[in-house]
């Protein structure tokens, strides 16, 4: 397996759908089937938070999803917990600031997709340096989703990345729904990624849809 190129990630990141099943009013199953029909390129595993499930719960929920992404030829990541990732033979995976070193983390996925979360250029350049394919930068609107999450930093590390030079592919994240999606695309970013603004919404398949179309012309 060879390292994913740049280009192909930033059509991976277009549409990225975050989510476990605490973060679900339906059948985390039901949600992704749906939210892959209306359009999503890149799917992540993210079992965190009050009422996440633990152990083989969590486990059998992981291949559930990761099966669904089988069958639709959607990338699966999984959040930070690479010995997961790795007993699943996931697509990838992806570590905040807080979890796993980049560096151990890429040594131990090979060529998988490895997604960093970044805050600073400081811990962009750091990221990249140890082998990030991607960042996801935010929170760029104010969030409810991650119960530990920092205050909104809106489109600016976006933009000053981008106007430093930095060609990696970035993805935003935080508040993003798709009344403000196309903004976080006009800053600079390649993609979105998002939770609620799918999995609470009446149709998972029209949300993601109306995302969608909100970014790819």
């Amino acid at each position: 397996m060879t390292r994913i190129n740049s280009e192909k990630i930033r059509k991976l990141l277009q549409v990225y759908f975050i989510v476990g099943g605490n973060n679900c009013y339906k059948n985390p199953a039901e949600v992704l089937a749906e939210a892959i029909a209306g359009g999503v390129t890149l799917f992540q595993f993210r079992e965190k938070g009050t009422g996440a499930r633990l152990g083989l719960e969590k486990l059998e929920l992981a291949k559930e999803l990761q099966q669904i992404c089988r069958e639709f030829s959607v990338p699966f990541l999984v959040n930070d917990d690479v010995d997961l990732a790795l007993l699943l033979d996931a697509d990838g995976v992806h570590v905040g600031q807080d979890d796993e070193s980049v560096e151990s983390v890429r040594q131990r996925i090979g060529n998988k997709i490895l997604g960093v979360s970044a805050h600073s250029t400081r811990e962009a350049e750091l990221a990249i340096a140890q082998g990030a394919d991607y960042l996801g930068i935010g929170p760029v609107f104010p969030t409810t989703t991650k119960e530990d999450a920092r205050e909104a930093a809106g489109y600016t590390l976006i933009q000053d990345l981008r106007k430093a030079g930095f060609t990696i592919p970035i993805v935003g994240i935080g508040g993003i729904n798709d009344k403000n999606c196309a903004s976080v695309i006009e800053a600079g970013a390649d993609g979105v990624s998002v939770i609620s603004a799918i999995s609470n919404a009446p149709s998972f398949m029209v949300a993601a849809k109306e995302i969608r179309n909100q970014i790819i012309i």
